[in-house]
């Protein structure tokens, strides 16, 4: 019998989960599962969330398989919409489950502590980010950075002007999804809505954009 490759801990953890969501999902509960399988996928909620591993929409909220629609990227950004036949993949993913799964509500999830946001940052003073493609994306939000003052207070404390380019950012990423004009349709008949969120790492708390997407107030959880 040859010899079985070894496997490192990080992978092995991923297999012992896997082994665990087959026996809660196939052998002690199948019938949710099942039902997806055979009828297919039916979410409500679409989370454009970032790529971060800390910030996983699906353990955040507790969701169940199929509650969730999500497409996460650098710095959970939505980019202009832009109709010309190029390889999009953050705005394909939207457009599938807005015009084919018929999602209901639109979350954009930020966090504190992001690193593309932190790039964004950086990328606007004018320091190198010495990266192939991060600069490039998330420079599409440059005119944030430009909306938050560079006062004392922001210079002793670069967290507090990270947090408010993290969560102006969430802002634009929701004006740039009322480009979207399948999107904007549903939203003036009552049929989808768009929230922007922000995850506080440090306290566990949740903010929430408000109703006029200008400002974020704490959630009560």
């Amino acid at each position: 019998m040859p010899n079985q490759p070894t496997i490192p801990p990080a992978v092995g953890r991923l297999l012992a989960g896997l082994r665990a969501f087959r026996a809660t999902y196939y052998e002690q509960r199948p019938e949710p599962l099942r039902k997806l399988v055979d009828s297919g996928q039916h979410p409500e909620v679409l989370v454009i969330a970032c790529s971060d591993s800390r910030v996983d929409p699906a353990i955040l909220t507790n969701a169940e398989p199929g509650d969730l629609f999500v497409v996460r990227n650098v710095a959970n950004l939505v980019p202009p919409y832009v109709a010309d036949g190029t390889a999009r993949g953050t705005s394909s993913a939207i457009e599938f489950a807005v015009r084919d799964l018929g999602v209901k509500h639109v979350i954009v999830l930020g966090h504190s502590r992001c690193g593309g946001i932190q790039a964004l940052v950086n990328h606007s003073a004018g320091q190198l980010v010495d990266r192939d493609f991060i600069a490039p994306w998330v420079s599409m939000m440059a005119h944030i950075c430009a909306q938050v003052p560079r006062g004392p207070d922001m210079t002793l404390n670069p967290d507090r002007r990270a947090r408010q380019v993290g969560q102006r950012a969430i802002l634009a990423s929701l004006k740039n999804l009322h480009e979207f004009p399948w999107i904007e349709e549903r939203v003036r008949a009552g049929t989808l809505d768009l929230r922007g969120w922000w995850f506080d790492l440090e306290n566990g708390e949740l903010w929430a954009a408000t109703p006029d997407e200008k400002d974020f107030v704490k959630v009560a959880l």
